[in-house]
């Protein structure tokens, strides 16, 4: 049996490809819908618009929403406030002016003397030998002058016999005088009314002339004493009043009793002295103080501080709503409370942007809306604008 290659067993028969007509159908149709978008999308430079065809606009955005509160300048007492410390009014060392020991002592440390009143007395027995030679010679040289005045009046004598006889007097009385003079100065008195802050004096002890043996203090009244920077000097003058808190939570009512007119080189600021009553001493020397002192009066409105903004330039400024439109007015900080400020800069009523300030800038159109009469209770003056 005769058999042809194709019919032999184990030889592959070749791949046969035909083509198909729904792929070519596809082709075209991509290809036609090509050419209608090129020509759709030409369509616009080949056949403009017309002129008055409506052009689509975004749509306007609504002004922001801010929430405002109508403030009202009031009438406020400008003060200066300053940080200063009691200061006594006479504050001494207390020294010995003569030279021996100690006999007795009068008083002792924290006790309150008067003027003049004795501490501690020094033994006499020397200046009291002195004084008594001195007091002899005293009387030697007025009867030595009586003699010779007696002798020139009976013509045996000459007037500088006299003059010398004079002049001998003359020293023996200085002589009586600076021995009374050193007897007193035994005594270690009281040079004003205070108290004795310190003694280092017992009984038996020996001391020098000059010698430091203790300190009294004055304080009543005491001596408040601030610096004053130079940006207020001329706001702080002689005979105003002022304020003093003491550290300790007593408040007295004192008066400006000396401004300096030399700067320190240091800190360019100005003493300033506050004299405060404390006539029963009982705030001592030495504390701190706050003082407040007016300085006259002006219009400002009370705001948060959560509300101050920086303008361009980096000035503090608050903003406005005026006729729907965002203000910013450049402030001044004039008083400060626990709760706000005092400020000007503002006009007579404002309307203070409260809520939303931080979004909006000075020429914006916003939509204000009222505060809530809660919020407006919350930031009331928390005082009266004494």
């Amino acid at each position: 049996m005769d058999m042809t290659m194709d019919d032999r067993p184990g030889v592959a028969e070749p791949l046969r490809f035909d083509t198909d007509r729904g792929a070519s159908r596809s082709i075209w149709i991509a290809a036609a819908i090509l050419i209608a978008l090129v020509l759709w999308m030409g369509s616009g430079f080949v056949l403009p618009a017309p002129d008055d065809a409506p052009v689509p606009q975004a749509a306007e955005a609504e002004p922001a929403s801010v929430v405002v509160r109508t403030s009202t300048a009031r009438p406020v007492t400008l003060t200066f406030q300053a940080e200063g410390q009691a200061l006594p009014d006479r504050d001494t060392p207390l020294r010995a002016e003569a030279t021996g020991d100690v006999i007795e002592l009068f008083v002792g440390k924290g006790d309150t003397v008067e003027a003049g009143q004795p501490i501690a007395r020094l033994s006499s027995t020397r200046a009291e030998a002195d004084l008594d030679r001195a007091e002899e010679e005293q009387v030697r040289a007025a009867r030595e002058l009586d003699n010779a005045q007696e002798l020139r009046e009976r013509g045996v004598g000459t007037a500088d016999r006299v003059a010398e006889a004079r002049a001998s007097l003359a020293a023996a009385r200085a002589q009586v005088t600076t021995a009374e003079q050193a007897l007193d100065d035994l005594s270690i008195l009281a040079p004003f009314p205070g108290r004795i802050e310190m003694l280092s004096l017992d009984a038996g002890e020996f001391v020098s002339a000059g010698e430091e043996v203790g300190r009294i203090v004055d304080n009543r009244p005491l001596t408040v004493a601030i610096q004053v920077p130079q940006q207020a000097l001329r706001r702080i003058e002689d005979g105003q009043s002022a304020r003093v808190n003491f550290i300790t939570g007593e408040t007295r009512e004192g008066e400006v009793t000396f401004v300096g007119t030399s700067a320190s080189a240091e800190t360019r600021t100005f003493l300033a002295e506050i004299e405060v009553a404390n006539d029963d001493g009982a705030i001592p020397a030495g504390i701190s103080a706050e003082i407040e002192i007016p300085t006259g009066e002006t219009r400002a409105h009370f705001v948060s501080p959560s509300i101050i903004s920086l303008g361009p330039d980096g000035e503090i400024g608050v903003k406005t709503a005026q006729d729907g439109t965002v203000r910013f007015h450049p402030i001044e900080i004039v008083r400060a409370e626990l709760r706000g400020v005092w400020v000007t800069g503002l006009p007579e009523t404002a309307e203070i942007i409260t809520i939303g300030q931080g979004f909006v800038q000075a020429g914006e159109e916003v939509s204000p809306q009222p505060a809530d009469p809660a919020d407006l209770a919350v930031a009331a003056t928390p005082e009266e604008a004494r």
